[in-house]
């Protein structure tokens, strides 16, 4: 369970410097957008298996409020967006 939980650990850490790298280096605003809904749920990752290791689901309420916060913030520029680029206001 240890090998599993510290590969585990080492694909999320890159997967987090490089949406890191993404959002510092993205060239519109949709990149990095992509890039921050992948740095969370790759934290998500990282807490659920924090809470397998450790054996305990009292994180279960941060993982479901960091997810529906993620999903708020992708779907609000995402309209924001696409509000741009139509040049209509956001309705």
């Amino acid at each position: 369970m240890i090998v599993v939980a510290i590969i585990c650990a080492v694909f999320l850490g890159l997967t987090g410097l490089l949406c890191l790298v993404r959002i510092v280096r993205g060239p519109t605003m949709l990149d990095r957008t992509v890039a921050a809904d992948v740095f969370v749920a790759a934290c998500v990752g990282a807490i659920g298996v924090e809470a397998a290791v450790g054996r305990h689901n009292t994180t279960l309420p941060i993982l479901v409020a960091l997810a529906l916060v993620a999903f708020l913030g992708s779907v609000s520029i995402a309209r924001y967006a696409a509000s741009q680029s139509t040049g209509g206001s956001p309705s």
